[in-house]
């Protein structure tokens, strides 16, 4: 009997999503923009019906990111708001939730002003200490933990094994938001997490020109009901943009081994900047979270988080003084960009408990040369 081969992962990435039995040879998927698909009878079960309940090149694309975070069951989202929604549905009225103190704005809003329309009740405390965690989970029931590592937008480290083991002992499922470390760097389900999400427009696609998201399973009833939350609640993804998102792929685990190098060495270059109080970074030996990134994760993205010591002023002055690094939302692309989450993506968060820093700044660091990039930062901290 033949024996499969097991390749490395950046192997693996540039052949996921290929049909081998596409007799034509094509090295490319097609894209399938059908809305509906003809059957031969009633009685005949077709393949494919209705683009909403399935499209070949979702399936493809599906299959492919399946494949990256070694998940039996993959659901494509068209944001990466849409896959956390989709989770959240799998909640019912009266259940509690357990979150991070420093969460993604839009879940925090998610679940501070939508779920609870549902009697779906969030509590965020500090998941950095498993002891946190242990505790809410002993004061009452628990339907879900939800968490973030690193967290957005602090670059907090969670011990997710930990975690996930505590949460087993209370049959509690663990959903992990995995976006700022793409499957190449960490891959959640392998650690004991029951649900993974990316949004796929970070570095999955890597390019800035998509929007989607992803929900990955093993549990055969999760992917039962996933299965159901996506066709009903129909926010899929464009065959376009699966093919776009195909495609983007493919590069991953070089973009991802480039943008590590470059945050690395810029991380250096803020720890030992006078105006710089603190920088958060998974890959510095500094890390308050280092040596858990270092079991958990196999490297540390491109993401980074500092404050300046001179606060809120400090901070505006560099973000607006930055030329390559593009003051913009988003994050995972090509292009390095900068934001300052006190009046950006952690707006909405200002006046609650967990509200960014006003002195906290953010980037995305790109592929672009980093002595580019560094000079770049050091003209802007000057301002």
């Amino acid at each position: 009997m033949e024996t499969k081969t097991k390749h490395a992962f950046d192997t693996r990435v540039v052949h996921a999503g290929r049909d081998l039995s596409d007799r034509t040879g094509a090295l490319v998927p097609p894209i399938h923009p059908a809305a509906a698909f003809a059957r031969e009878s009633l009685d005949a079960p077709p393949q494919y019906v209705y683009s909403r309940r399935g499209n070949p090149t979702r399936a493809a694309l599906e299959s492919a990111m399946a494949e990256l975070h070694g998940a039996r069951h993959c659901f494509a989202f068209g944001s990466g708001m849409g896959a956390v929604t989709a989770v959240a549905m799998l909640l019912k009225a009266d259940d509690r939730v357990l979150l991070p103190d420093d969460v993604y704005s839009n879940t925090h809003r998610l679940f501070t002003h939508l779920t609870p329309n549902n009697r779906v009740r969030a509590e965020y405390i500090d998941m950095t200490a498993v002891a946190n965690v242990e505790r809410a989970l002993a004061a009452e029931p628990t339907a879900m933990v939800w968490l973030e590592s690193p967290t957005n937008p602090s670059m907090k480290v969670i011990d997710i094994a930990a975690v996930a083991r505590a949460a087993r002992a209370r049959s509690v499922p663990v959903a992990v938001d995995n976006s700022y470390a793409s499957p190449y760097f960490q891959r959640p389900l392998e650690l004991g997490a029951d649900i993974v999400v990316e949004s796929t427009t970070k570095y999955l696609n890597g390019h800035d020109d998509i929007m989607g998201g992803a929900v990955f399973v093993n549990d055969p009833g999760l992917a039962e009901r996933l299965a159901l939350i996506q066709y009903v609640g129909g926010a899929v993804p464009s065959p376009f943009d699966c093919w776009l998102l195909l495609r983007g792929m493919k590069t991953l685990a070089l973009r991802m081994e480039r943008h590590q190098e470059n945050a690395l060495a810029i991380a250096r270059f803020l720890e030992s900047h006078p105006r710089v109080a603190t920088v958060r970074y998974p890959g510095l030996p500094s890390d308050p979270g280092h040596e858990i990134a270092r079991r958990q994760m196999h490297g540390y993205s491109g993401m980074i988080a500092f404050e300046m010591k001179d606060g809120a002023g400090a901070a505006r002055r560099v973000v607006e003084s930055s030329r390559l690094f593009q003051l913009a939302g988003g994050l995972g692309g090509v292009e390095s960009l900068i934001s300052y989450p006190a009046m950006g993506s952690g707006a909405s968060q200002m006046g609650t408990a967990i509200a960014p820093s006003t002195s906290l700044v953010r980037l995305s660091v790109g592929i672009e040369n980093k002595d580019d990039l560094i000079a770049d930062l050091v003209q802007a901290l000057r301002a």
